[in-house]
């Protein structure tokens, strides 16, 4: 038999799982494209380690990717990175051949 002061009490049922989730997106590097106008797009690259600079970062991104860039800080994502145009294989070929990162930790999204 429950008790009537539990019934009062406040319940989460989504406390669990929102600690669960947060470790899990912290160690994955996610690349999305967006569309813009036209036939124009940006590369979003968020969840670079802390430990990495994210200015030097995005300084040799637009050296040698050949387009501009810009850091953005989020409430939710942290710092996201922006490349115009689609970077998203050339970005994830990067971070690879520097041991940024391993493939397994890159998630490249879009179509």
């Amino acid at each position: 038999m429950t008790n009537i002061e539990d019934l009062n009490a406040p319940f989460d049922p989504f406390a669990d799982l929102e600690e669960e989730n947060a470790p899990k997106a912290a160690n994955h590097i996610h690349l999305r494209i967006q569309q813009r106008n036209g036939r124009k797009t940006i590369t979003t690259f968020q969840g670079l380690p802390k430990e990495y600079d994210s200015k030097k970062i995005l300084k040799v991104f637009t050296k040698k990717f050949a387009c501009s860039g810009t850091i953005v800080d989020d409430e939710e994502l942290g710092q996201v990175l922006q490349l115009s145009g689609d970077q998203r294989t050339k970005i994830a070929e990067f971070l690879v051949s520097e041991e940024i990162a391993k493939k397994s930790e890159i998630k490249i999204h879009g179509f």
